[in-house]
């Protein structure tokens, strides 16, 4: 039996290679970062609230190894 690749997705859908690249996670960790500062600034803090969430979650994606399951 293969590994389950989400909703839909299928035997080749998403999570079937390996899931998001270094880069892939690098790129949205930093983005999500610089979004919450610009959303803080404006003064809309639940939206910046959001926006560090997705930063912390991109963090722990690319630092501590969230979501590496064994194949």
């Amino acid at each position: 039996m293969s590994r389950w690749a989400g909703w839909g997705a299928g035997p080749a859908g998403a999570g079937a290679v390996g899931g998001p690249s270094r880069v892939f996670l690098a790129v949205a960790l930093v983005g999500s970062t610089v979004v919450a500062g610009l959303l803080a600034r404006e003064g809309r803090l639940g939206a910046a609230a959001l926006g560090a969430a997705c930063a912390v979650y991109f963090a722990l994606r690319l630092f501590a190894g969230l979501g590496k399951g064994k194949p």
